[in-house]
C-alpha cells in the first residue's frame, strides 16, 4: 500500500499557488488597459458627403460615405448613419464634396419646400437671432438717398440656419445671416436684396423651431 501511494503522489501534478495567482494579476491588468482605451476613444461614426450637395437634393444612407472621426464635444452638430430615416432627408443648405454631414444642413419632406437665402442685416442683431430662431423679415424700400419707405414684414417666420458676423475693419455690411424661407417667397427677397432695400431681421414672437 505504501508503494502504490507513492507512486500515486510522484504521477500527480501539483500547481503552484503563486502561478495561478501572477495568471490572474495579468489578464486584470490586460482587462484594464482594454476598459481604458475603450473609455479614452471618442471617435464615433459620421457620414460624409462623396460629392458636393446642393438643397433639393435627397439623400440616403446608401449615397453618403461613413467614417469614424474624433469630434469630442461637436459630435452632436453632425449625422450619423442611424440619424437617417427611411428614405432620406432633403438638402437644405450646400455641403460641399469630403465634407461631414451637419445635422442643420438636411431636413424632412415637411421642410423640403424650404430655400436658404442669404440676408445682410441692416443693423445689429438681437441676441436672440442665432440658429435654429424664427425672425421675421422686414424691408423698407429706399425712395431717395438715405430716405426709405415704412418698412413690412416680407417673409414671416424665417428659420436662422446660420449667423456669420462681418470681418475687417473696412465692412461697411452688417451681420450675414443664412435664413430658410418658403420657396415662394425667395422670389420676394431676392428681388428687395437686389434692389438695395433696407433689410432688418425681428425675433418672432414664441420662437425656437423645433
Amino acid at each position: 500500500m505504501a508503494v502504490r501511494s507513492a507512486r500515486r503522489e510522484r504521477g500527480s501534478t501539483r500547481v503552484d499557488p503563486r502561478l495561478l495567482i501572477g495568471l490572474a494579476l495579468v489578464a486584470g491588468s490586460s482587462l484594464g488597459v482594454w476598459a481604458l482605451v475603450e473609455a479614452l476613444d471618442d471617435t464615433r461614426e459620421v457620414l460624409v458627403a462623396p460629392a458636393t450637395l446642393t438643397p433639393g437634393t435627397r439623400v440616403e444612407a446608401a449615397s453618403l460615405r461613413v467614417e469614424s472621426v474624433r469630434l469630442g464635444a461637436l459630435a452632436d452638430g453632425y449625422l450619423a448613419p442611424d440619424d437617417l430615416p427611411e428614405g432620406g432627408l432633403v438638402v437644405v443648405r450646400t455641403v460641399q464634396a469630403g465634407e461631414l454631414l451637419p445635422a442643420a444642413s438636411v431636413a424632412d419632406r415637411e421642410r423640403a419646400d424650404l430655400a436658404v437665402v442669404v440676408v445682410t442685416s441692416s443693423r445689429p442683431l438681437p441676441g436672440e437671432v442665432a440658429p435654429g430662431a424664427l425672425v421675421d423679415v422686414w424691408t423698407a424700400a429706399e425712395v431717395e438717398r438715405g430716405a426709405f419707405e415704412p418698412p413690412v414684414v416680407l417673409v414671416p417666420g424665417a428659420e436662422v440656419a446660420a449667423v456669420a458676423e462681418s470681418d475687417g475693419m473696412m465692412s461697411t455690411g452688417g451681420p450675414t445671416v443664412e435664413l430658410l424661407i418658403p420657396r415662394e417667397k425667395t422670389a420676394a427677397l431676392l428681388e428687395a436684396l437686389a434692389a438695395g432695400d433696407a433689410v432688418d431681421l425681428v425675433p418672432a414672437t414664441g420662437a425656437v423651431r423645433d
